[in-house]
């Protein structure tokens, strides 16, 4: 009897969730004022990260793993700035 020469989990579900964590490590994380502001995400994002610890995109394009109290923040100028706009 031959045995499979590939581990269970090739292909499938399984590699797309390593290449989206790939994609996630290699994108940079932009020090200095995005880490000053609170953001604008969708509520269930923020609960699917909540859940998963996976990170969450805000409407000015920071991507980062929630986990700071947003009220202790000024809200980002340029998430308002396109929340605004959305609604008009």
């Amino acid at each position: 009897m031959s045995t499979p020469t590939g581990t269970p989990d090739e292909g499938g579900i399984a590699t797309l969730d390593r290449e989206l964590e790939e994609l996630i490590r290699e994108e940079s994380v932009e020090p200095g004022d995005h880490e000053r502001f609170s953001h604008y995400v969708k509520k269930d994002k923020i609960l699917e990260s909540a859940m998963t610890g996976k990170p969450v995109r805000a409407l000015c394009g920071k991507k980062w793993t929630p986990g700071r109290d947003p009220e202790k923040f000024p809200v980002c100028p340029t998430c308002k700035e396109i929340y605004e706009s959305l609604l008009t």
